[in-house]
Parts: C-alpha cells; sequence; structure tokens
C-alpha cells in the first residue's frame, strides 16, 4: 500500500477520521493546521520582540501546551509523510500544472513563486479569520456537527469554485 502512486480516498478518509480518536482522548483538540502557523511565527517573532508575548492571540498559540505544539507536529509530519510518499512510490510531481501554465503564460518563476506565496498568504489569514483552517473545519467541525464549520466549508467550496471559474475563463 505504501508503494503505490495513490490510495483508495475511502482508506484514506478513514485513517484521517480514526486520527480524531486520539487527538480528542490524549490531548483534547482535533486536528488542524492553521494554529501551528501562529504558534511558530508567534515564537520567531517573541525571539525578535518579547513584546510579542503581551499580545493575548500570540501568547495562547506560543504557550507550551500539547495543542499548540501538536498541530505544528502535525503539519511538520504531513510535509515529511508527503515527500516519503514521493520518494516511496516514485511518484513525480510536474513543475506547474498545465492549466496554470496557460492561466500565468510564460510568467518568470519570480513571478510564479510571488503568486504562491500571496496565495498562500490570503489562505491563511482568511484561516485564522474563519478560525479555522479546512483541515480543523472540514474533518474536525464537521465530525462535531458544528454549525459554524458548516457555513465555513461551504464558503471555502463556493470561493474554490468561484475562483476556478474565473480562472479557467481567463483560459
Amino acid at each position: 500500500m505504501l508503494s503505490q502512486k495513490a490510495w483508495s480516498p475511502y482508506v484514506a478518509g478513514i485513517v484521517i477520521g480514526l486520527l480524531q480518536i486520539p487527538a480528542f482522548l490524549i490531548i483534547e483538540t482535533a486536528l488542524g493546521a492553521s494554529s501551528s502557523y501562529v504558534t511558530v511565527g508567534g515564537l520567531i517573532a517573541s525571539w525578535f520582540d518579547p513584546a510579542a508575548l503581551k499580545i493575548g492571540y500570540v501568547a495562547r498559540h506560543v504557550a507550551i501546551n500539547g495543542k499548540n505544539w501538536w498541530q505544528v507536529a502535525l503539519v511538520g509530519g504531513v510535509a515529511i509523510g508527503a515527500f516519503l510518499s514521493m520518494k516511496m512510490s516514485g511518484a513525480r510531481r510536474h513543475a506547474i500544472s498545465p492549466i496554470w501554465q496557460r492561466a500565468l503564460g510564460s510568467a518568470s518563476p519570480a513571478k510564479r513563486y510571488a503568486v504562491a506565496f500571496f496565495g498562500g498568504f490570503i489562505m491563511l489569514f482568511g484561516a485564522r479569520i474563519a478560525d479555522g483552517c479546512t483541515s480543523g473545519h472540514g474533518l474536525s467541525g464537521m465530525a462535531q456537527l458544528a454549525v459554524g464549520s458548516t457555513v465555513a466549508v461551504a464558503a471555502m467550496f463556493i470561493g474554490g469554485i468561484a475562483t476556478a471559474t474565473l480562472v479557467l475563463r481567463r483560459i
């Protein structure tokens, strides 16, 4: 199974769903990723300006507790797992998808990195405004039948469909 190019989405979904159980039982928190950026960013900011820890939002996320550092470990594990999966399966990544190649034209690598950074920043900013990311709302919030998460996931799908429509129309 580990050497397959793609896992069954049903198996992957069950594994991710089952990961919720130890998260709730051991550290009393759900799966999520966007808070890890606040944890790491707040810690780095506090090295340059210790007054950053006087901001309640930053102090809550930098505090040494299971919830904060579990999410940092989760994000790191996702990156390491994706890399190992790619190596074990022999899969290779294309430099840029054909759809984005047409959308960006002959953009320089610097422009593509700038667009990717800006897009990632906007996504992270939106995740923090929504008080959670797609994994937090989509996996954990929906599993807990949270109304706010249901609304957030619906908004994510609407935004994704609208963005894809605009990008594909430009091509």
